[in-house]
């Protein structure tokens, strides 16, 4: 699942490396924080919850809000 990150895939859905890392690292604060994960966690860590969020368009960046939401919310 880390090796996802190395996709171009992922890097052009976010908009950039910074952004990914931006995103990978608030989502899993928050996932380690005790936020219930938008997908099936199947024995998967945090960290690989927080990339397959990416990978599965579930989760964004709001920039109006500076934080990460559902996709929906942040394509509306």
């Amino acid at each position: 699942m880390i090796n996802e990150l190395k996709n171009d895939e992922i890097i052009q859905k976010v908009g950039g490396r910074f952004k990914l890392a931006a995103l990978v690292q608030r989502r899993w604060y928050q996932l380690m924080d005790g936020a219930r994960p938008l997908i099936e966690r199947s024995g998967r860590s945090d960290l690989e919850v927080a990339i397959a969020e990416i990978m599965e368009d579930k989760i964004a960046i709001d920039y109006d809000n500076s934080d990460v939401t559902e996709a929906e919310t942040a394509l509306n």
